[in-house]
């Protein structure tokens, strides 16, 4: 993976490979392969627990600045990993957080 230059007070994101993530008439297609590690599973483990629905993902349009941008966010249990999808497709991955708490 290839790392963006950052300066004091930004986030470290990394570029993913393009085909990672596929958006195709509102239908979003993420490679199994780069997911399950970020959420802490096997490929295996991953599919049993989508078909469970223990694993989700959250869609946010961009608005403003961030126009033209998608924000993918997956999470299982207090697991999380997001992608961001730039205007030009380039696929940026966000920090993932592993210290989500219930409310």
């Amino acid at each position: 993976m290839n790392v963006i230059p950052f300066t004091a007070g930004e986030t470290l994101m990394n570029v993913i490979p393009f085909t990672a993530v596929t958006m195709t008439d509102g239908v979003i297609t993420i490679d199994a392969d780069l997911l399950a590690p970020k959420l802490g599973l096997s490929v295996e483990v991953l599919k049993a627990e989508m078909r469970r629905g223990h694993v989700y993902s959250v869609t946010e349009q961009g608005i403003d600045s961030d126009a033209g941008r998608t924000r993918l966010t997956f999470r299982y249990r207090a697991r999380s990993s997001c992608v961001v999808v730039d205007p030009d497709g380039t696929l940026v991955e966000g920090p993932a957080s592993t210290n989500i708490r219930a409310r």
